[in-house]
């Protein structure tokens, strides 16, 4: 899986098989339920589809690999069988090499190779987009967006170094990871920085906390709070969008995009 700069934004669905998903959306329960919801976001515009087996809320209770594996595998076998361009969220090497196993184009990695450094190595060998992410244990920083930059230039030098091409590497800054909501609501506005990369950019604000703890928005709310923020995001550089409500952010996309 190639990314590309500046064209077309890519939506990228969201498929929480977990039972502690920060939205409400988890499926663990239920695998049938995340492949029907896959191939309904297919169908409503989604580009990629991003499979998780371990929330990554905050405060989230880490799985063992054998569990994330179990919960999530199945589904990104069922979608990729189906056609479909699927994603794995995960920061483990042997839940990344069972879904490549499985049919997975695309490793959405949430903590940038620091994790499992073999992830590249893996993207590398099998031909796998690669997504890097800004994480970090707690939200210390001198200088925010400067330190964003400097860490996912490591993960990006990282990437190369074990083989991943470029032309198969996207950077993500993070939004929820590692930063306060008034920290996200900084990235948001001087997205822009992360051109100094020259790589596609992914982000990610889909319902997430921030628009509660500085805007009150709980719930549905948190949709149209979504849809400024993907605004926001697409006019700054976004050249991805990971998004629940592909159909609504489908409809954000095509005026965000005609304005950028």
């Amino acid at each position: 899986m190639e990314f590309s700069r500046g064209g077309r934004v890519l939506l990228m669905g969201i498929v929480n098989v977990t039972p502690d998903s920060f939205s409400g959306d988890g499926l663990a329960a239920d695998p049938e339920a995340a492949i029907r919801l896959g191939l309904e976001m297919a169908a409503a515009g989604a580009d990629i589809v991003d499979v998780g087996g371990e929330s990554t809320r905050p405060g989230h209770q880490p799985v063992p690999a054998a569990i994330e594996t179990e919960r999530a595998v199945p589904v990104v076998r069922r979608l990729a069988e189906a056609g479909l361009v699927v994603s794995i969220d995960t920061s483990k090497l042997e839940v990344a090499t069972a879904a490549a196993d499985a049919g997975a184009a695309i490793v959405n990695d949430v903590w940038g190779l620091r994790r499992s450094p073999g992830i590249a190595g893996l993207a590398a060998g099998r031909g796998l987009g690669l997504v890097l992410l800004h994480n970090q244990a707690g939200h210390e920083y001198g200088d925010l967006m400067t330190e964003i930059v400097a860490s996912l230039g490591e993960s990006v030098r990282a990437a190369e170094a074990a083989g991943v091409p470029r032309s198969r590497l996207a950077i993500d800054p993070g939004i929820g990871f590692g930063k306060t909501a008034e920290q996200n609501l900084v990235v948001l506005r001087e997205l822009g920085r992360l051109a100094e990369l020259e790589l596609p950019v992914l982000v990610g604000v889909s319902r997430k906390s921030f628009l509660g703890k500085l805007f009150g928005q709980q719930g549905e709310e948190r949709i149209q709070g979504t849809a400024a923020a993907v605004t926001a995001a697409v006019l700054r550089g976004a050249d991805i969008v990971r998004v629940h409500d592909v159909a609504l952010m489908k409809n954000v996309l095509q005026v965000a995009e005609a304005l950028r």
